[in-house]
């Protein structure tokens, strides 16, 4: 996608030092910036939703139908994928307006969460896991350096993340 391509640098940049600050730097990461078109098809293929959203990952790690790995006991086995984090820079582009940030800081808080849906981490499975989750999007978000754009959460306010949590429970 030609608007990603300006982008794309400094996010393997982070990539790659997410890679390292995690013990994963000899795991292979794949990242992709595409269109809210190309998204929404992916959104509908592979969790049944018909619209487009800011960040996919595809693990992996995890296992189908086995109970998600520790996030903080992924293995660093060289050569191993990790996963995929697929990012919508026309979604990114809009949130940054709408959130008051640069387009650079929010595509690094969604690099950031997608990495951690790969590792295991899930917002939706429980209001803990989400507090837990955003704490430590929020600690690497400060590690890479965002001090001069703050980090911002990768999803909408917590009451959401709640709401979203109770729901997947109640599944």
């Amino acid at each position: 996608m030609a608007r990603g391509r300006g982008f794309a640098r400094a996010l393997k940049r982070d990539a790659a030092s997410l890679l390292e600050q995690t013990g994963l730097s000899d795991r292979e990461l794949s990242l992709s910036l595409v269109s809210d078109e190309a998204i929404r098809k992916l959104n509908r293929d592979f969790r049944g939703k018909d619209a487009p959203t800011d960040v996919l990952s595809f693990s992996q790690v995890e296992e189908r139908g086995k109970a998600p790995p520790d996030p903080y006991a992924v293995p660093n086995q060289p050569g191993m994928p990790l996963g995929d984090v697929v990012i919508s820079v026309d979604t990114a582009l809009r949130q940054a307006r709408e959130l008051g940030v640069s387009p650079e800081a929010r595509l690094r808080t969604l690099l950031i969460h997608g990495f951690l849906h790969l590792l295991g981490h899930d917002h939706e499975r429980s209001v803990a896991e989400a507090r837990r989750m955003f704490a430590r999007e929020r600690r690497l978000a400060a590690r890479l350096g965002s001090a001069k754009s703050p980090p911002q959460p990768a999803r909408t306010p917590r009451a959401d993340t709640a709401k979203r949590a109770r729901r997947a429970k109640a599944r």
